[in-house]
């Protein structure tokens, strides 16, 4: 994930994406895969009865701030950093910060009610993940909730797409397991990785959610997602 890497793509990022697997799967392009991870996170707390129009929100190298725009108007607060400027210079009416060091995120303690990291982790090096999920948690308030967002190393379409795809060319798929362990010694209590990326746009769009909802215990959806709860900001 280091800057001059991203900083090279930020002007044909969406282009580097482009994959006729991936363009087949969805029918109005990138922006799907972005509305999709926006309702897992409604539902999560919807399912638990927070609003989060109290709650102020971080997206974890955020890149051109896609998610954050969709959720503008769920939270009283929205910021984002990543660790490319041409990246955030995409970003309007959002507050962001360059994070120049990859393992250090640029807020203050205990600043947010939830954090996300959306495919983030398969570019950073292993070696360094707990780091960085310990930062998650500095800045997570006690009772915060983060959310890792990944590409799922189970699905061998996922594994085809990501092997040829530019700006994936450093990932390092993480297992859930890993995911959930390095949560967990940074001090958050996770619930059970729930899958989705099943179904393509077209279908999806005539069936709604309920297939995917049953699936989402079924290690084979596209990309996964894990919530977790801070009990401590320093842990």
């Amino acid at each position: 994930m280091s800057q001059p890497e991203f900083d090279r793509y930020s002007g044909s990022y969406e282009e580097l994406l482009k994959d006729p697997i991936r363009d087949r799967f969805t029918g109005s392009g990138s922006q799907f895969f972005h509305v999709r991870k926006r309702d897992l996170i409604r539902e999560h707390f919807s399912s638990r009865g927070i609003d989060t129009r109290k709650l102020r929100y971080l997206d974890i190298g955020c890149g051109k701030g896609e998610l954050l725009s969709l959720l503008r108007d769920d939270f009283r607060e929205i910021a984002g950093c990543d660790p490319s400027p041409g990246m955030l210079s995409s970003s309007q009416g959002v507050e962001t910060r360059v994070q120049e060091n990859p393992g250090k995120i640029p807020f203050e303690d205990a600043a947010f009610d939830f954090v996300t990291a959306v495919c983030v982790y398969h570019h950073v090096p292993p070696s360094s993940r707990l780091a960085l999920t310990r930062e998650a948690c500095r800045v997570l308030k006690p009772g915060g909730i983060f959310a890792i967002i990944e590409h799922n190393p189970y699905n061998p379409v996922t594994r085809l797409i990501v092997s040829r795809t530019p700006v994936d060319a450093d990932a390092v798929l993480l297992r859930p397991s890993e995911a959930r362990e390095w949560m967990r010694e940074a001090g958050f209590t996770c619930g059970a990785p729930e899958y989705f990326l099943y179904l393509p746009e077209p279908i999806y769009r005539r069936t709604g959610d309920w297939l995917e909802h049953l699936l989402r215990r079924v290690p084979l959806g596209g990309q996964y997602v894990i919530f977790g709860t801070a009990h401590s900001p320093h842990p």
